[in-house]
Parts: structure tokens; sequence; C-alpha cells
């Protein structure tokens, strides 16, 4: 099996900037600094509120990840305005996912059991696909049979699993083995549809550790838990530790 993929999620640097209104902390700064200690991508999500990323953001860690050879990858929904960002940037992913402007933070993945949302994510697939030569398009969505059929039918070249339950589970110290059933399912079926398996939401160094040790994902997005940790041990250090372990 090829290495194991590290996304770093930036998105709360950004975060920390904006509860301020401050220059810093900067989050090309930050891309810099993962991509320098072992980080194989960024990913950074646009949303529609603007609560952390800002539309100048986008391109400006796109030259950091161009620099470094490394890929952008860019959250997003499928608000028009929010593709047309996409398509002036080009980035190298795309992770769409769903968006609520009440929400946290993302609690799930994509519905793609209701048709009205799965035309709308189809049709913006379809758009960007024809917008941004080479984008690879990958699907936020739970580890469901029948949403991992549906993704086979959209123009996109892989899912990320949401793991945000999985991670909580494994927090609070419960059991979470029907998670890791539903996740070695999902593997499978990601294997016989052509589609890659990737990982996101909520994982820290912990709980990431039964997903590696069973190879579960080829590509694990964490970020806000690096964030946190960066506070006391330094964000380099937690970059290149969480790769460490992913090696």
């Amino acid at each position: 099996m090829s290495e194991l993929r590290l996304g770093v999620n930036i998105d709360h640097v950004a975060t920390l900037r904006q509860a301020r209104g401050e220059p810093y902390p900067s989050v090309v700064d930050a891309a810099n600094v993962c991509l320098n200690n072992g980080a194989d991508q960024i990913t950074i999500h646009l949303r529609e509120d603007r609560r952390h990323i800002q539309d100048t953001d986008v391109e400006a860690v796109r030259l950091v990840t161009k620099k470094f050879g490394k890929p952008l990858n860019l959250e997003i929904g499928v608000a028009a305005e929010i593709i047309d960002i996409a398509i002036a940037t080009q980035p190298d992913w795309i992770c769409v996912v769903p968006e609520k402007r009440e929400e946290k933070t993302t609690e799930g993945g994509l519905d793609l059991k209701s048709i009205e949302n799965f035309q709308k994510v189809k049709d913006a697939c379809e758009r960007l696909k024809k917008s941004i030569e080479g984008v690879k398009i990958s699907l936020f969505v739970e580890a469901d049979e029948e949403t991992l059929n549906k993704c086979k039918e959209i123009s996109c070249d892989a899912v990320e699993i949401h793991t945000g339950d999985f991670a909580r589970a494994h927090l609070n110290g419960e059991d979470t083995e029907e998670f890791l059933r539903s996740f070695r399912a999902s593997r499978k079926q990601c294997s016989e549809l052509g589609l890659g398996h990737h990982a996101g939401h909520g994982l820290t160094a912990e709980s990431v550790l039964p997903l590696i040790s069973e190879k579960l994902f080829i590509e694990y997005n964490i970020g806000h838990w690096i964030i946190c940790q960066a506070v006391y041990d330094g964000l380099a250090s937690v970059v290149a530790k969480l790769k460490d372990c992913l090696k």
C-alpha cells in the first residue's frame, strides 16, 4: 500500500485571526509550516458565511501549495458564488460538503438520497470538472451503502467519509466497533466502485490510530485538533509527529 496522505486543515488559524480582526495569525505562514513538516496537502473550507477562511485566503494558500508542488484541497458547498471562486482559483482537489449557516461545524455527510440534493451536487460537480482542467473531486458523505452507490453516479474521484461521530465516541471512551465495521464496509465498496477512500472530521492523534492500523483510508484530513494541540507543542512539531504516525 502506498504511503498514507495527511491533509492539514488550517481553517482554525483563520478562526483565531477573525476573532480579533487582526492580520495575524497568517494562514499563509501556517500552510508553509505544515508543508515544511510533512503535510501532503493543505485543506481549507470557504464557507458561505466566511466565518474563517476569506476569499483572498484561497488564492494566497493556493500559491503556497503551488510553491511546494502539493495539492490544495478546497472544501465548498454548492452555492454558485462559491463555485465561481473555486473555478477562478483552480485547486487540485475539491471536496463538496453540506453546509448550514447555523451549524458550529459540518454536522454530517451530504444527503444524496434526496433527489433535489443529488441533482444539485451532480450539476455542481459537472460544472467544476468542465471548468477546472484535471481537478479531482471528493464528496463528503457517511459510510452508507446507498449513498456510496449514489456517489458513483456523480463525476467524483473519491469520497471523504465523515468520521465525526466515530471520533466523538472514541474521545468519550465508548465502543467504536460499529463505526469500524462501517468503515471496513465502505472501504470494500469504494474499492469495487473505483473511488478513493478518504477520512475527515473530528480526528485526533489518538482516534486516528485504529483507522491507520487497519489501513481503512488512504488519506486523512485533520484540522481542529492539530491547531488546538499546536497551542502547547507548536504547529511544526504536531504536524511532523502526526505524519510519522501515518508512515
